[in-house]
């Protein structure tokens, strides 16, 4: 994980999102064409939160969240997510 020159504001996380499983339980290789995007990521930066609301996800943190969550962007040729922090809905 490289150094992000980024810092959200307020409860906005950045977060990359985690590549899409190649491979099922069972041992089974998904092709391109079928895999689908996760909906759980790294949080690699946050906010300082709200005025009597800290955020309680840190980064490193692996979180789940939801399909329609955050704002896409791309930084340094890496796909990020921008979202609030009540976008998140679990820590792993």
């Amino acid at each position: 994980m490289s150094k992000i020159n980024i810092k959200p504001l307020a409860d906005r996380v950045l977060v990359e999102a985690l590549p899409a499983e190649t491979k099922t339980a069972s041992g089974l290789y998904i092709p391109d064409s079928a895999q689908e995007k996760q909906h759980k990521g790294t949080v690699v930066a946050i906010g300082n939160g709200k005025k009597d609301e800290p955020l309680t996800v840190k980064v490193g943190d692996t979180v789940l969240y939801g399909k329609y969550s955050g704002s896409e962007i791309k930084l340094d040729g890496v796909d990020y997510l921008m979202m609030r922090e009540e976008d998140i809905m679990a820590i792993i």
